[in-house]
């Protein structure tokens, strides 16, 4: 798989965010801090909402 970026939607303050979907460190919400994203050796487990795939 090709690595994007993804839009994804904070579950908690709705804040929407742009992640790269094989991240390397945790990735958090710029606004509450929830965390987003983890790293999983290689691809990274989105835990919230994906909104859209970025070209």
């Amino acid at each position: 798989m090709d690595s994007k970026f993804v839009r994804v939607k904070c579950d908690d303050c709705e804040n929407e965010q742009v992640v790269f979907n094989k991240a390397s460190s945790i990735v958090k919400c710029l606004v509450c801090g929830r965390t987003l994203a983890e790293p999983r050796g290689g691809k990274a487990e989105i835990k919230t909402q994906i909104l859209e795939v970025l070209g």
